[in-house]
């Protein structure tokens, strides 16, 4: 009979438990690596997922804003029927778009907005008060002092807070567009939008240098058989000479500070004048008037051929960064 060794069988078990505990304790330290390498990433994305939670922008609350009348205006955080008669362009560039929109007599709008305002019911451009109610805006916005004159701005601050740009800022594009985006919430989309407009300005300077060079551009409005020039600070004045940069031809030069947007002119006035290009908005178009005049024929730019009509459904008699573009568009396609 086999005498079973206890002695060998217990250090063969010892030395075969050691064997396998050694691998077992290998293993999980290999486990422990590989898992602390998995672990680190996600422990390291834990601040920045706190700070993009931290980023996210407070929810708008109501200001109160000084106006250009020194008006203390309450102004909605999130105003959802807005009213701006004669500042839709700078409203649509931010983003919004009105409730009711400017019109004289309900018939003449601003032609070259139609696209983007369709829908969007008329107002008298005399602002009734019981046009506003019947609104139903809960904020309007209106440019000049002159709006508001004669106890107006009284019986519309009752019905809606009412903003006024007030004519320093009413009188610069760029002004309105950035104070409308304070107002409004909207600062980064105003300048975005200036940006943008910038880099189109640039563009087109690029194009227009090697043709235009120093030659002088006027721009003109014919309605109602009457001239007027525009102001070189205003509408499509303030595009062609403030931003191209494009020579100013000598009535301009001479005419009284202008405090109009457009400044009614003599067709004798008109007969000296010495532009190189004149680009003519024309509201008459179709009527026999002073086109045909023996004064008009002889001004410089009209005998060389070098007169292009706008129609007046353009852009060019009104101001913002919508209407500059559209102006920019015209002189290139013009002058090419």
């Amino acid at each position: 009979m086999a005498r079973f060794n206890t002695t060998k069988t217990t250090k063969v078990t010892f030395t075969v438990l050691s064997v396998c505990m050694a691998a077992f304790l290998a293993t999980a330290c290999g486990s422990n690596q590989d898992g602390a390498s998995t672990t680190t990433p996600a422990t390291s994305t834990a601040p920045a997922a706190t700070a993009a939670a931290t980023a996210t922008p407070a929810p708008a609350v109501d200001k109160v804003i000084k106006d250009g009348m020194g008006h203390d205006v309450k102004v909605p955080a999130s105003p959802k029927a807005v009213i701006a008669s004669y500042l839709e362009d700078p409203l649509l560039t931010l983003g919004i778009k009105p409730i009711v929109q400017w019109s004289v007599k309900e018939t003449s709008v601003q032609d070259y907005l139609q696209t983007q305002l369709a829908g969007v019911p008329t107002i008298a451009s005399t602002l009734p008060v019981e046009s506003i109610l019947k609104a139903t805006p809960d904020f309007m916005i209106v440019g000049n002092e002159s709006a508001v004159e004669k106890g107006l701005y009284e019986q519309y601050s009752k019905v809606v807070p009412t903003f006024v740009l007030g004519s320093e800022v009413i009188g610069d594009y760029r002004k309105t567009l950035l104070k409308m985006g304070e107002i409004l919430n909207k600062t980064d989309a105003a300048n975005a939008a200036l940006k943008k407009y910038d880099q189109k300005v640039t563009d087109t300077k690029a194009k227009l240098a090697p043709i235009i060079g120093d030659k002088k551009v006027a721009i003109l409005w014919v309605t109602n058989k009457n001239f007027y020039v525009v102001n070189g600070k205003v509408a499509s004045g303030a595009v062609a000479y403030g931003d191209l940069g494009l020579k100013l031809p000598n009535i301009l030069a001479v005419l009284p500070e202008a405090k109009a947007n457009w400044v009614p002119i003599s067709l004798e006035k008109l007969a000296q004048l010495d532009a190189d290009y004149i680009f003519l908005v024309n509201s008459d178009k179709g009527q026999a008037g002073n086109l045909e005049d023996p004064l008009w024929k002889n001004v410089p730019a009209v005998k060389s051929g070098k007169v292009f009509e706008i129609e007046k459904s353009s852009s060019w008699l009104y101001n913002g960064v919508i209407a500059g573009e559209r102006v920019m568009d015209d002189i290139v396609k013009f002058i090419k």
